[in-house]
C-alpha cells in the first residue's frame, strides 16, 4: 500500500504523524511510504532521517496521493481539495470544527477514521489517550504561566511555598487529561479539587495519584461552588465524538476571582465553559470578564517531538493492519471499526450526526461493509 504523510499546516502545529523508525517499519513489511519535504522538522527528525529509513519526500500534493494518509489534526480549508476516495487517519474531532469538512469528506468518499474514536477491546481510546496526557500536564504547567501579574493574572503561584500549598486548582473531568491535570496540580503542592460522575473513584484517585486530590461529584451546584474560589480551572470534559457539553456557565464564569485562569481542555471537540473559543499558540489567550481564557485546540503541537513519539509508538499498530489489510482490518475489529467517522459517503458516526443536528444522515458501519463484502 502506498501510505502518505503530508507536513501539519495548523497554526504552530509541529507534531507529524510518523516517525522515521515508524516509516522504517512500513517500508520493510513492503508499502511505500511518501512524506512531505519538511514534514518532520519541527519535531527534530531531518528529511535524511526519512530518506535513511526507505520513505520518499515529495511534495504536499504528492503527499496526499496515497492509499492511506496519516495526519495529525483536521485538514483545514486549503487541504479540502486534496481530500478524494482514500482512507484518512487522523485526529477528525468533526464534531467540534468546521461542518464543511465533514460535508468534503462525504462528497469526496474519503473513509475517515478519528484517532479520537478508536476503542480498544477494553472500551478504552488509546490513540487519544497519549495526547491527552500531554494535555493534561500542559494544562497545569500553562495555567500557571497565565496567573502571573504580568498576563493581568492573579499574582498566585500554583504550588508549595516554603512548605506552605498556594493556589486551587478545579479540574473538570476525572478522564485521562483530567488524572494527568489532577496529578500535577497536586504534585507541585496546590489545592486541587477533581469533579466527575464517578464517586466511587474517589479512593481509587487517592491511591494511585495523590492522597491529597480532593474528589468531588459533578454537578451545576457543586461546580459553581467550587470554581468561584478557583486560581484555575481546567475543562477536560469528553463525550466520545460529540460536542461537549457546556458543564461552566457564563455566570459561573462571571464569578470566578478577576485575573484566574481557564485552559479549556474540551476546546477541540467544542469546549465545556460557555465562554470558550478556539485559540492558537500565536495567540492563545482571551480576556472575559477578568478571566484569562487559555482554548488553544492544538496543545500538544508545543511539545512536537515528544508528540510525534507517543503518537506514532500508539497508531503504527493500526496504520500497520491498515495498510497490510485494507478496509478488511474494520471488518475483524469493531473496537477499530468505531474509529471510522465517514465511510465512501455515509455519515458512519452518531455523536457527530447528532452534533450536526443530522441524526437522520447515520449510517451503520456494520451494515455498510456488510453490503460491501458481499
Amino acid at each position: 500500500m502506498r501510505i502518505g504523510v503530508p507536513k501539519e499546516i495548523k497554526n504552530n502545529e509541529n507534531r507529524v504523524a510518523l516517525t522515521p523508525d515508524g516509516a522504517r517499519t512500513l517500508v520493510q513489511a513492503g508499502h511505500e511510504v511518501v512524506i512531505q519535504t519538511d514534514a518532520g522538522l519541527g519535531s527534530g527528525f531531518a528529511n535524511a532521517d526519512y530518506e535513511q529509513a526507505g520513505a520518499m519526500l515529495v511534495s504536499a500534493p504528492e503527499s496526499w496521493q496515497a492509499d492511506l494518509v496519516l495526519k495529525v489534526k483536521e485538514p483545514l480549508a486549503e487541504e479540502y481539495p486534496r481530500l478524494q476516495n482514500q482512507i484518512l487517519f487522523t485526529y477528525l474531532h468533526l464534531a467540534g470544527v468546521d461542518p464543511n469538512l465533514t460535508q468534503r469528506l462525504l462528497e469526496q468518499h474519503t473513509t475517515a477514521i478519528a484517532y479520537e474514536t478508536v476503542e480498544d477491546s477494553a472500551g478504552r481510546l488509546p490513540l487519544l489517550a497519549p495526547m491527552s496526557a500531554i494535555a493534561g500536564n500542559m494544562a497545569v504547567s500553562v495555567g500557571n504561566y497565565f496567573l502571573s501579574h504580568t498576563y493581568k493574572g492573579r499574582g498566585v503561584l500554583l504550588g508549595r511555598v516554603l512548605g506552605e500549598s498556594q493556589g486551587k486548582v478545579v479540574i473538570l473531568g476525572d478522564g485521562v487529561v483530567g488524572r494527568y491535570a489532577a496529578q500535577r496540580a497536586a504534585g507541585i503542592g496546590a489545592a486541587t479539587c477533581l469533579m466527575g460522575r464517578h464517586p466511587e473513584r474517589a479512593s481509587e484517585i487517592a491511591q494511585t495519584l495523590s492522597p491529597t486530590i480532593r474528589y468531588r461529584l459533578s454537578a451545576p451546584d457543586s461546580i459553581a461552588e467550587e470554581v468561584q474560589t478557583a486560581d484555575l480551572v481546567v475543562g477536560a470534559v469528553l463525550q466520545r465524538g460529540g460536542r461537549a457539553p457546556i458543564v461552566v456557565t457564563e455566570a459561573m464564569v462571571r464569578s470566578l476571582p478577576p485575573g484566574a485562569v481557564i485552559v479549556d481542555v474540551s476546546i477541540d471537540q467544542g469546549g465545556c465553559v460557555a465562554t470558550a473559543r478556539p485559540t492558537s499558540h500565536a495567540d492563545p489567550i482571551y480576556y472575559q470578564y477578568d478571566v484569562i481564557h487559555y482554548c488553544v485546540t492544538n496543545m500538544p503541537g508545543a511539545y512536537p517531538r515528544t508528540a510525534t513519539i507517543m503518537l506514532t509508538q500508539a497508531t503504527l499498530p493500526y496504520v500497520q493492519r491498515l495498510a497490510q489489510e485494507g478496509l478488511a482490518a474494520l471488518v475483524a475489529d469493531p473496537a477499530f471499526a468505531k474509529g471510522v467517522n465517514t465511510f465512501q459517503g455515509h455519515l458512519t458516526c452518531e455523536p457527530v450526526a447528532q452534533a450536526l443536528k443530522c441524526p437522520e444522515a447515520y449510517s451503520p458501519l456494520a451494515s455498510l461493509l456488510s453490503v460491501r463484502s458481499r
